[in-house]
């Protein structure tokens, strides 16, 4: 991993359906990422969630995408 790439972190279960639940939405409904990007980690499988933390300035911003 690259220091400037965001940190992706692969959601549990419990957190997607929390997920989920909050925004009203389905998992098929979220943006998608290739299962090859070098962001992915070894361990993903299509169908994972992913959490993605970008840091801006002095916040962080959080952004989820499904793995396809």
């Amino acid at each position: 991993m690259h220091i400037l790439q965001p940190k992706h972190i692969k959601l549990k279960l419990e957190e997607v359906k929390e997920l989920t639940k909050k925004f009203n939405i389905s998992v098929a409904q979220l943006p998608k990422i290739k299962i090859d990007d070098a962001s992915v980690s070894e361990n993903c499988q299509s169908g994972d969630v992913l959490k993605i933390e970008r840091k801006l300035e002095d916040k962080t911003r959080f952004y989820y995408r499904v793995v396809v």
